[in-house]
């Protein structure tokens, strides 16, 4: 009896890469498509994302073990051969040493070979199992990075050689894009376009819908082209368990210029799976995969659609689209070629828009006025804070000050006789004179902008460059401050206020490289975290414990460990909560497995140890 497999994988969130807008939408839709329109059974479709339940106890978050451990569990327990298997990736891909490799959640462009999956060795898995396979990949190259090489060209040798079907989302010396009016990538919208249109299962006619569609969608969305590079193996097999019934989207080169058609509306782009079969693949139950008992519900889902007559049907939906303005998403996208399609121009507007357009423009000339009153009043300050700084100079010096343009100052200042606390509170008590407020970095700029009008045949020139010093040092203070804090940009803004021509600043560019690394990598370990967050499942202690692994990823010099260790405190209780739940029911068993899910280093970790002790004992 033929069995039919698929295991689709998208990855939004990485902890190295850019996150991605549509990848895990490519996966979910392309799983649903094979349940709800294919007749796959839902507990052999295995789907991998930052945000899918754990099966069983093992979690299915995308990370290079969990891929590797659910290949390897499927070839030893689950696969016959002769099956048939679905195999699709949406998320970055790297070339290294001439290699192709899929690069999971957890996978370092830096360190490819120890983080990566190479894509030869899971094609020859697949040949050494002796399934009837596809595998397809909407792969984004890993722009930025020292992996940054053509991807695809190994994988499509390695296809050729063992003779496995591999559809490529692009050429190797194209970029894949994504879509937000389509709401995948280009190259999946158009694979699911053909899947509704394509009759049956035959892989060279769905290669001829995909190699057509995918570039028309790039250019009908104002896109560089992609074209599919795709290799179908000598005699494959019919890779769907039968005909789709009902073909709701009709695609040909004749009808894409047709609005009727509903390939390219106007305003919107949606294609719509086939209704669920009702007879589904038929498959001996010792063939299931062998996490089909704790399948989880949350994998399939139905979505409302309402028909032009009001009603509402129940059916499989893949949404391509909801708005017509262009959105790249996340990926890397080279600039547009000038020959690519350009908006059609708008008609001419009524009289009632065009009034509205005046009224707006009294308005802006309104703004404009009050920007200017807005603008003197801070310039009647600042010259009041001018004055203020020059009557420090002696009453002969203040007769002869000049009136020429102020000076810069020397690229070293030269150093004053004070003390750095006298210099301090020297600068703190001009401040002080100028009702300026030290804890303000606007109030410090200003007062550093009046200081720098002190020309150097002043007396009080030298104190002034000492001030400037001292408020350049706040500035960069208050800037620590922020990046404490985890504003990280308000951080790097205040340094903006700054003046280059003064030695701090060369402290100033060693923060703001600090500051922009510890961003990137709080914004990762935020990603993490929320990945963790998203395994738990209330009640289940096992999920707990895997989102205690996920967190503790997170290193102590990296920003953002405080916050995983809290929430890995707050975890560990749950776990020892729902031990000593089980312990008062009399398990003591499952209390003790339970407690034994909390780590070390943990709060709460002595008292389940004792715990556990104390629970072996009532046992025996």
């Amino acid at each position: 009896m033929t069995n039919y497999w698929a295991i689709a994988i998208g990855i939004n969130q990485y902890q190295f890469f850019q996150p991605l807008s549509y990848a895990q939408n490519d996966a979910e839709s392309l799983r649903d498509f094979l349940v709800m329109g294919a007749g796959f059974l839902a507990e052999n479709c295995l789907l991998m994302t930052n945000s899918s339940p754990p099966v069983g106890d093992q979690s299915s978050h995308p990370t290079r073990d969990s891929i590797l451990f659910f290949l390897d569990g499927l070839a030893v327990k689950s696969w016959l051969p002769q099956d048939y298997l679905w195999f699709f990736f949406s998320g970055y891909a790297v070339n290294y040493n001439d290699k192709d490799y899929l690069m999971p959640c957890d996978g370092n462009p830096d360190q490819v070979l120890d983080t990566g999956i190479e894509i030869r060795k899971i094609l020859e898995r697949i040949a050494n199992a002796n399934l009837n396979s596809v595998f397809i990949f909407d792969i984004n190259r890993a722009f930025g990075t020292q992996a940054n090489t053509p991807v695809g060209e190994d994988t499509l040798n390695a296809a050729k050689e063992l003779n496995i079907s591999v559809m490529l989302s692009c050429q190797p010396q194209q970029f894949s894009h994504e879509s937000q009016e389509l709401g995948h990538g280009f190259f999946t919208a158009a694979l699911l376009a053909a899947l509704n249109s394509c009759p049956g299962g035959n892989l060279n006619d769905l290669s001829a819908y995909v190699n057509s569609l995918t570039p028309q969608f790039c250019q009908h969305h104002w896109r560089p082209i992609q074209n599919p590079a795709i290799f179908i193996a000598e005699n494959a097999a019919e890779i769907l368990p039968f005909s789709t019934p009902n073909t709701i989207l009709e695609v040909t080169e004749n009808n894409l210029e047709n609005q009727s058609a509903n390939i390219f509306p106007e305003e919107s782009f949606a294609v719509l799976g086939s209704a669920i079969p009702q007879t589904p693949a038929t498959q001996p139950s010792k063939y299931k995969a062998w996490w089909a008992d704790n399948y989880s519900s949350q994998f399939f889902q139905k979505t409302t659609i309402t028909n032009s007559s009001g009603n509402d049907n129940s059916k499989s939906q893949s949404t391509l689209a909801t708005s017509t303005e262009l959105n790249t998403g996340s990926r890397f996208i080279p600039g547009a070629a000038k020959n690519y399609a350009q908006p059609q121009s708008q008609s001419s507007q009524p009289i009632w828009q065009q009034f509205i357009l005046w009224g707006g423009g009294s308005m802006f000339i309104f703004g404009l006025l009050t920007t200017f009153l807005l603008l003197n009043q801070a310039s009647f300050r600042f010259n009041k804070v001018s004055t203020s700084l020059n009557q420090n100079t002696d009453t002969t010096a203040n007769s002869g000050l000049s009136s020429n343009p102020p000076t810069q100052p020397p690229e070293k200042i030269d150093q004053i006789p004070e003390t750095n606390s006298q210099a301090h509170n020297q600068a703190i008590s001009q401040l002080e004179k100028m009702s300026l407020d030290p804890q303000n970095a606007s109030d410090l700029s200003q007062a550093i902008a009046s200081a720098q009008t002190i020309t150097p045949n002043q007396p009080s020139y030298q104190q002034a460059q000492a001030n400037i010093q001292v408020w350049n040092q706040m500035i960069l203070d208050l800037a620590e401050e922020k990046a404490q804090q985890r504003k990280y940009s308000d951080a790097i803004k205040t340094t903006e206020l700054i003046n280059n021509n003064y030695p701090i600043y060369s402290q100033v560019q060693v923060a703001i490289e600090k500051w922009q690394l510890e961003e990137q990598q709080y914004q990762n370990n935020q990603i993490i975290l929320n990945n963790a967050q998203a395994l738990i499942q209330t009640g289940k202690a096992s999920t707990y414990n895997q989102a205690i692994s996920v967190a503790q990823q997170i290193n102590p010099q990296q920003p953002g460990f405080e916050i995983a260790q809290q929430y890995i405190n707050q975890w560990s209780e749950e776990i020892f909560r729902l031990a000593k739940m089980r312990a008062d029911q009399g398990e003591f068993m499952k209390a003790i497995d339970t407690a034994s899910l909390i780590p070390d280093a943990t709060i709460v970790y002595e008292d389940a140890q004792d715990a556990i002790n104390k629970w072996r004992s009532q046992i025996q």
